[in-house]
């Protein structure tokens, strides 16, 4: 993998449940880990409008490529979104690239708000 391609900076957020001072529990987005990747085209996974209720809503899909390390390792789709600039991405699929333990593949899907 080449280091010159990684040029863009991604957050991964972990979704926790977290206890307050007095003992309420609240689901809450935390930040897990940040490091820099390399952005694949948004055609290449899934990018296209639909209508629902009489909006145009885009499901635009856009894939990050990460270094592997012990902290990537454990991303997974259920558990974990992703953050570039300012959207949010809820991740699709992992790609271990043949489990040589030198880079993942995230797809994404950007978050309707």
């Amino acid at each position: 993998m080449e280091v010159a391609l990684l040029n863009v900076k991604v957050t991964f957020q972990k979704h926790e449940v977290v206890t307050d001072d007095i003992g309420n529990h609240t689901n809450e987005w935390t930040d897990y880990y940040s490091c820099f990747a390399t952005v694949s085209g948004e055609d290449s996974v899934k990018s296209t409008e639909g209508e629902t209720a009489a909006t145009t809503t885009d499901h635009s899909g856009i894939s990050f490529t990460v270094r592997y390390c012990k902290a990537a390792s454990v991303i997974n789709s259920t558990e974990y979104r992703v953050i570039f600039g300012d959207e949010i991405y809820n991740i699709l699929s992992v790609d271990h690239m043949n489990f040589k333990r030198k880079s993942l593949k995230v797809r994404c899907e950007k978050v309707r708000r």
